[in-house]
């Protein structure tokens, strides 16, 4: 399949993109529209269409056309309304194209002294896989980023599926070496020598869960590296579940009422059987990969670090925040979302896209509040924005100088995290008791 791919022209591969763009955004939009929890709206033409309007046709559903075909539905949705998912589906398409060339055509994820043609007819095969992969994440943060504009939410049902997707993407593919390219060893890194000049290109390594410190270290691939993976995919499972853990029960009644209404919780609503069958079936499936070893265990051992680093520190910020400021401070919708993103992009993009995020809220809530002038700002579209923004300056950020500083930090970055952590809660329950005491008298 890819051999066939690789044979078709570079321009007919864009038109194709192009066409799969145009599929992908109109996928978003299903997703957008038939999620939709709190506001449904019967827009989707694959939806039920409203009483008394005309009935819908094929046409209807084709992308970009179908949406100025439905303008005649004004009378139901108000005016306008076709125009923002009709805007999805072409950006999905524009932006899917020029990622295309700017991951396979121009390197972009190379150093710039490695942008010559040579080299990118050796890297074609993997940097087409990547495509195809940064892909599919596209599509799933298209549709993530408006039902969290619209519903404030995240629904799980497109992080589960788009987290069990990259853990099989990550599992699967090898590049021309027989390398795994799951995680961010979808983003090539340059080996340096030890007089820092680059190695030929055929000494590139996949980022993997071990760069830049724990390289080949064969720990990871024995009971160590199985316990690990065990242990993320429970945990993750786990996170997934109704948990209603409540301090005001344990200060009330007690520590046994508020375990007995935790446990009560967990086993609440139905999908508590789905979430059990998913973790005995993945509990058997990581031991067969471990078993089968190489490429596909360290791809797959990628994908579940990325997402236990992605979730981990928005789960943790969120845990320390809401403790020190007695509210909500974050969804777990964003917990969730990050660590699809970690289980696609491994886990040091990951870290990359979480501090890139407020960046890039600065423009889109700006821009938000002149459209709409809603003061309001979910976290999960930042989060999606500065996953981009990792794909797109890879190279300066990791090779030029994340990796550096990785390597000369070592495993001090992990307490240096937690120290942080610690930084951060004691400044929010600062503010909490300047509020409480000054601001709201």
């Amino acid at each position: 399949m890819l051999a066939f791919w690789l044979g078709l022209s570079a321009e007919l591969r864009c038109f194709v993109v192009a066409g799969l763009g145009l599929l992908g955004g109109a996928l978003a939009n299903w997703m957008i529209y038939r999620f939709a929890y709190f506001n449904p709206r019967p827009i989707s033409p694959w939806g039920p269409r409203p009483e008394g309007a005309q009935p819908r046709t094929f046409l209807d559903r084709l992308p970009v056309l179908g949406w100025f075909l439905l303008r005649r539905e004004v009378k139901w949705h108000g005016s306008g309304f076709w125009f923002r998912p009709l805007l999805i589906e072409i950006g999905t398409a524009v932006a899917l194209v020029s990622l295309f060339r700017f991951e396979t055509q121009t390197g972009g994820l190379l150093p710039l002294f490695l942008r010559s043609s040579p080299f990118l007819e050796l890297l074609e095969p993997y940097a087409n896989q990547i495509f195809f992969t940064h892909a599919i994440l596209f599509v799933l943060m298209v549709a993530a980023t408006f039902i969290d504009f619209d519903e404030r939410i995240i629904p799980d049902v497109i992080t589960i599926p788009g987290t069990l997707i990259a853990l099989v993407l990550a599992t699967s593919f090898t590049n021309w070496n027989g390398e795994p390219i799951g995680g961010m060893s979808f983003m090539p890194m340059i080996t340096p020598t030890l007089n820092g000049e680059p190695m030929y290109p055929t000494a590139f390594v996949p980022t993997t869960f071990e760069a830049p410190w724990f390289d080949q270290n064969p720990i990871w691939y024995g009971q160590r590296g199985l316990i690990w993976g065990l242990g993320i995919w429970t945990v993750w499972c786990f996170a997934l579940t109704d948990r209603r853990w409540s301090g005001v029960i344990v200060r009330r009644r007690g520590f046994g009422r508020a375990l007995q209404h935790f446990r009560n919780g967990l086993f609440h609503h139905p999908f508590w059987k789905v979430l059990a069958g998913i973790w005995i079936v993945g509990l058997g499936l990581l031991a067969a990969v471990w078993t089968v070893g190489g490429p596909h265990w360290e791809g797959l051992l990628t994908a579940l670090i990325g997402l236990a680093v992605g979730g981990g520190v928005v789960w943790s910020i969120r845990i320390v925040a809401t403790w020190a400021l007695r509210i909500e401070a974050m969804g777990f919708g964003d917990v969730t979302l990050m660590a699809m993103i970690g289980a696609f992009v491994g886990w040091q993009a990951a870290l990359i896209a979480f501090f890139l995020s407020p960046f890039a809220a600065i423009a889109i809530v700006v821009i938000r509040y002149i459209i709409t002038r809603d003061t309001y700002t979910p976290f999960g579209p930042y989060l999606c924005a500065g996953t981009m923004l990792s794909i797109l300056f890879w190279d300066r950020i990791f090779n030029y100088w994340l990796a550096g500083n990785l390597l000369l930090m070592g495993s001090t970055l992990l307490w240096l995290c937690v120290a942080m952590l610690g930084l951060m809660a004691f400044m929010l329950f600062i503010w909490r008791l300047i509020k409480t005491m000054f601001l709201q008298r």
